[in-house]
């Protein structure tokens, strides 16, 4: 296994790649411990153990990585492999943690030397604090200020080689000067059915767990291409099961269970379902603006945007375009719906994908 509702709160969606208190417990022991259990990221992985073990046999301090890709899909548990592997110890802070220099001048002096450095979400670090970076990095080395105005006066302090792990999920945002300073880059992809279904059968052993190939099938496919989002649906099924059930998860029980947690065959929940639903029937399938759409539907433009959009994209069930969202013919055929015929719209012209 790797990583990584109903109501206003967004943060507790099922279906949420973010982690939750929940998740936060139980991934310690989920989490595996060395390249050889992480499951996909075949790439990354075979990339990423030729770094380490010719690192080791030069006895010297991997390079820095740079891990990016969605939340859930492994950056913090690579952070964690990377440490192992090299037998050094972990430090685990964030960007947004970081917003003074002497943030991060505080950690960089306490590091030991061969130490791993994971900072997730790097690239919401202060500015001043990624300046800083930069030398750190490249010369092991930072320079700290003393006063302020005229008199102010830069001390060189040396710092012990250390492995620097980054972890963004916005690549974009990252300056060149600082991506550049990476030895190693690797991109975090989306998870095949077939991979989240070893996931599933590992997280099973590990909790104790029944499950058949069809009802890991099943919740893999609900999954959204994400280990943590397995994971969790897991549990849940897990609890569905033992009460509804005798506790062995099949894929009748697996549905059945989703379906209360209004989580469907394509991994929408209640909040997708209601951006597309609000998108076919108020709107024709569009163009409609976004804020129309977020009060539409209830929510913030904020959490349409960020939260219910990149997943419909992404499955190909809904297109941005300049004159506002658009339902693809996907999206008309997921909730059961005829498209308008060409011309016939609530607005009496085409959609971009009328047909």
């Amino acid at each position: 296994m790797n990583w990584d509702d109903t109501g206003p709160d967004i943060d507790q969606r099922l279906v949420d790649s973010g982690p939750d208190g929940e998740d936060q417990a139980v991934e310690a022991a989920l989490r595996p411990k060395d390249l050889d259990e992480f499951v996909g990221q075949e790439k990354v992985r075979e990339q990423l153990d030729l770094v380490l073990k010719a690192a080791r046999a030069r006895g010297a301090t991997a390079d820095h990585v740079l891990l990016s890709g969605a939340p859930g899909l492994g950056k913090t548990t690579l952070s964690m492999i990377i440490a192992a592997e090299m037998n050094a110890p972990i430090r685990i802070t964030s960007g947004p943690a970081i917003q003074h220099a002497g943030d991060l001048a505080a950690i960089l002096s306490s590091l030991q030397e061969g130490e791993v450095l994971f900072l997730d979400e790097i690239h919401r670090m202060s500015r001043p604090a990624e300046e800083m970076l930069y030398m750190a990095m490249e010369d092991f080395r930072v320079d700290v200020i003393v006063g302020k105005g005229p008199g102010a006066t830069a001390i060189p302090l040396e710092l012990p080689p250390f492995t620097l792990v980054g972890a963004t999920t916005r690549a974009g945002l990252l300056p060149p000067p600082l991506r550049d300073r990476f030895g190693f880059t690797g991109h975090m992809e989306f998870y095949e059915p077939a991979e989240l279904e070893r996931v599933i059968h590992r997280s099973a052993r590990l909790l104790d767990l029944e499950i058949d190939v069809e009802g890991a099938a099943e919740i893999a496919g609900r999954s959204r291409g994400t280990p943590r989002i397995a994971n969790r649906l897991l549990r849940r099924v897990r609890d569905y099961a033992q009460v509804k059930a005798d506790g062995v998860i099949n894929r009748d029980i697996a549905a059945a269970a989703l379906k209360v947690y209004e989580v469907d065959a394509r991994g929408l929940d209640r909040l997708d379902r209601a951006v597309l639903g609000a998108l076919l029937n108020l709107f024709g399938g569009g163009p409609v603006g976004l804020s129309t759409l977020a009060v539409a539907v209830g929510e913030e433009r904020e959490t349409v945007e960020e939260v219910a959009e990149p997943f419909l994209v992404r499955e190909g069930l809904l297109a941005r375009t300049p004159r506002g969202r658009v339902a693809t013919p996907a999206a008309w055929a997921h909730l059961g719906l005829v498209p308008p015929q060409q011309g016939n719209g609530r607005n009496g012209q085409a959609g971009l994908f009328g047909t």
